[in-house]
């Protein structure tokens, strides 16, 4: 069994290692993970030899409490109000410290810059008051920050010490030894005799441990709050409130009440409050919180849609599906949250260090007293160089290197579509050296569309019409497409009689009594219809792209020919460019036949593409390989991908949607987008790169700080390190990492390169090719259109579709601009161009 749990007192990574240790050793727990920065636990054991009740006595008996996690994720606010007032607890203390800090300066050490000190602590007869004073202004100092030696001596009692535990002992031995400098000064035989423990009070050092550390912990904190901020948006984005429909009755319910099955209204400008299915209506949703999708998704009656998405216009009424924590945001949540709070591999050498790194660092500050002792040096300075050692190492430093990093990088995907299910995988995906990717549904839309169509004697809208009369009575995926793409073009369906289906073939009927059929050559072969030679041609040409070519024939004449095929998503060439540039090499799978692979290859730019590949043949290519000593990330769409996804080094699954807990991938890419893969690597990269620099800080600022502080620069060079700076330096290298980690904020994604996918319209006995496309490209005619009164996406979809219902016209209508830019070879006249506006409902105010 797997539990969460929350635990508290935690405050650097030797804690967290401890807690680890303590429920490790608890029988029946198989694995146990803390996550220092996330204040959690998560534990796997057996539930027939252990239960929560003695993890929770595990934790507890190191001092630290704990509490099963019921897995309701908290509001935001919530969590933002209990740092807050952790920071304002904070920032009192720092000002108390501060103000008490600054006096106390002014006595210990206002006469070595010339200051006066009042007439009663001035001179050998006032050494014991200002002594005295100096341990009244400490003590205020002492009280407010408390909890260093509460924790600190609770923490030594278990025996397993942690920073406050160095802190406590650091500060404690200073304030100890000025106590008793001040009892030797008060009992001095003479004032000379006094004046010689005058050197001896360090309670400017104690406070100075104190208020310097505890500023270090409150920027610590406020930047470490930082790293939770995806996760707080994605909570911020839930509604407080649904409306819904109960009793015929439409009503506003907290969110938390509504079920499955019930009815929900929303309105433009409105939050989607769950994930659900459109039975009413229709608006244009913002899905770029969920899916980092930009532009505005239109869906209709039917059409599912996802909580926390924003409908920009329209009105719908929805069926509600999935509710709480089912939805998608609340998944998108808990697996942003639970690969934050898992560990990376990198993470295991800092883990091992911190759990003995206070010991080891009190055995060194006990060892460097005794040396310079047996030196020769006065205990003044060998506890000098002993405290310096204790304030100025930093376990927190060690174990904050790797997991603020991967809660900022797991954040940071997410905000931009890409889910990591763990640290793990976020750190084995900078490693891949070589992707797969399956074709269909990942680097083509998955589904055909019409790229080409070409008549033969008739006129194109006749060939459209016929089309979609005798497509529409089919069920085959290609048909979709042809009627899908008639309906685009406004093409007119004729009555239908007589309909067969003849198997491997096509179909064939009576459009307004007249014979018709479509489908393959060979239907028309074994009809006994000649096809033209410049048909065939063209045909060839299709088949050799990887289209596939299907006749219309009436009245025993062919009409046409149109090519369908599944088109390649508009970044995914981008996308290749890019893993190349990288130096990943990139393969192709496919089921196609060879001929028809290579051809898809060619304008993707894959150099290595496996045709005739089964669903069962994946893993097996993916553990090749493998063998051959590769990297391998595997990028599918999850359906018949997961044995290949689960062999892979890192499995990346596309398109999840409102399915983001596909447990066999390692990432979950929430748009079909092949970029968002590159996005994942690029963000690996710099997400490993990054806890790599804070490793390297970390190692390399105690290595250094520890032997300085303990004097190894005294004897050669006569420098010696007041433990004020150790202190100083301390929270500066916690700050330090935590900053360095939020570098990763502002990580940008891929700009999208996308090719175009309309597909081409071949007139009669014209042949397209690369060069003549080119041209055409070149002689496009461009107008701008300055259009009133579009206040909506509904707005848009009507002046694009007037526009677009000219001949050869294409159009792209910007909202915000109040302007539709048309396009064609040649086009029409300013006159038919401001009446088809018009005659949508608005008003042209110009045309350049």
């Amino acid at each position: 069994m797997k539990q969460r749990f929350r635990v508290g007192g935690m405050s650097c990574a030797a804690c967290s290692a401890h807690v680890e240790k303590s429920v490790g050793a608890v029988p029946g727990v198989t694995t146990v993970q803390v996550n220092l920065l996330a204040g959690s636990m998560a534990v796997e054991y057996d539930e027939t030899a252990c239960d929560s009740a003695k993890i929770i006595a595990a934790v507890e008996s190191g001092g630290y409490t704990a509490e099963v996690d019921d897995g309701k994720q908290q509001a935001a606010p919530a969590q933002g109000e209990k740092v807050d007032e952790a920071l304002h607890e904070m920032k009192k203390r720092i000002i108390v410290s501060a103000v008490f800090m600054v006096v106390l300066m002014y006595f210990s050490m206002g006469e070595m810059i010339g200051l006066p000190l009042p007439s009663y602590a001035a001179g050998m007869d006032g050494m014991f008051a200002l002594a005295l004073t100096e341990l009244v202004l400490t003590l205020p100092i002492v009280i407010i920050n408390r909890k260093y030696y509460i924790n600190g001596f609770k923490t030594l009692l278990h025996r397993a010490p942690t920073m406050d535990a160095l802190i406590a002992v650091g500060s404690g031995a200073a304030l100890v030894y000025g106590i008793y400098a001040l009892v030797r000064i008060g009992t001095a035989p003479t004032p000379e005799a006094a004046h010689s423990f005058m050197h001896d009070l360090y309670f400017e050092s104690a406070g100075m441990i104190l208020t310097l550390v505890t500023l270090g912990k409150f920027f610590e904190a406020r930047a470490k709050r930082k790293t939770g901020e995806a996760i707080a948006a994605l909570m911020d984005l839930r509604p407080k409130m649904a409306t819904v429909v109960r009793g015929g009755q439409t009503i506003e319910v907290p969110i938390e009440l509504v079920k499955v099955g019930d009815l929900v209204v929303v309105r433009g400008g409105q939050s989607v409050p769950v994930d659900g299915v459109i039975t009413e209506g229709s608006a244009f949703l913002d899905e770029s919180a969920i899916t980092g999708e930009s532009m505005p998704v239109e869906r209709h009656v039917g059409g599912t849609v996802i909580g926390a998405t924003v409908s920009k216009s329209g009105y719908f009424v929805m069926r509600a599906s999935r509710v709480g924590d089912d939805t998608t945001l609340s998944q998108i949540i808990r697996l942003v949250e639970e690969a934050g709070a898992s560990k990376a591999p990198i993470a295991k050498l800092t883990d091992k260090v911190a759990g003995v790194f206070v010991p080891v660092v009190m055995a060194i500050a006990l060892v460097t007293a005794v040396i310079w002792l047996i030196a020769g040096e006065t205990p003044s300075f060998a506890l000098t160089r002993a405290i310096s050692v204790l304030v100025i190492s930093c376990p927190c430093a060690l174990g904050l290197a790797t997991p603020v990093a991967i809660m900022v990088g797991t954040g940071v995907g997410a905000k931009n579509g890409v889910l990591f299910q763990s640290a793990e995988a976020l750190e084995n995906l900078h490693n891949v050296t070589s992707v797969i990717m399956d074709k269909t549904g990942t680097v083509t839309e998955g589904r055909p569309v019409v790229t080409d169509v070409q008549t033969n004697g008739i006129e194109r809208d006749e060939l459209l019409s016929l089309a979609l009369s005798l497509e529409k009575r089919s069920d085959h995926p290609l048909a979709d497409a042809i009627v899908r793409y008639a309906h685009e073009q406004n093409a007119v369906e004729r009555n239908v009689s007589d309909f067969e289906m003849i198997e491997g073939q096509g179909i064939r009927a009576l459009v307004e009594g007249v014979p018709c059929m479509a489908g393959n050559e060979r239907m028309l072969l074994a009809s006994g219809l000649a096809v033209p030679g410049s048909m065939k041609e063209l045909s060839a040409k299709f088949a050799a792209a990887g289209k596939t070519p299907l006749f219309f024939a009436a009245n025993r004449k062919v009409a046409g020919v149109f090519a369908v095929a599944d088109v390649l998503k508009p970044t995914s060439r981008a996308a290749v460019q890019t893993l190349e540039k990288m130096n990943i090499e990139v393969t192709l799978l496919t089921g196609d036949n060879k001929k028809t692979a290579a051809a898809i290859a060619s304008e993707l730019g894959v150099r290595e593409v496996i045709a005739e590949v089964l669903p069962q043949d994946k893993e097996r290519i993916v553990r090749e390989k493998q063998a051959a000593g590769r990297k391998v990330a595997m990028v599918g769409d999850g359906i018949n991908d997961a044995p290949a996804l689960a062999r892979a080094d890192v499995g990346i699954a596309i398109g999840a949607g409102t399915d983001v807990a596909i447990s066999s991938a390692d990432v979950v890419l929430m748009k079909s987008d092949l970029m968002d893969a590159v996005d994942a690597i690029r963000l690996s990269r710099q997400t490993i790169r990054n806890i790599r620099q804070n490793l390297f800080w970390a190692f390399f600022y105690n290595c250094i700080g520890i032997p300085i502080a303990a004097g190894a620069l005294w004897v050669p060079f006569g420098i010696k390190l007041s433990p004020m700076i150790g202190a100083a330096a301390m929270s500066l290298s916690s700050v330090c990492v935590v900053s360095n980690a939020l570098r990763l904020r502002f990580f940008k994604a891929s700009e999208r390169e996308k090719m175009q996918k309309d597909p081409v319209i071949l007139p009669q006995s014209e042949v397209k090719t690369p060069e003549a496309a080119q041209h055409k490209e070149e002689n496009v005619m461009e107008k701008t259109i300055k259009v009133e009164g579009m206040m909506c996406m509904h707005c848009v979809a009507h002046v694009k579709k007037a526009l677009e219902e000219l001949p050869g016209v294409t159009a792209e209508v910007d909202l915000d601009g109040g302007k539709a830019v048309v396009r064609a070879e040649k086009l029409p006249e300013d006159a038919m161009l401001t009446g088809a506006v018009t005659e949508a409902g608005y008003k042209v105010v110009g045309i350049e």
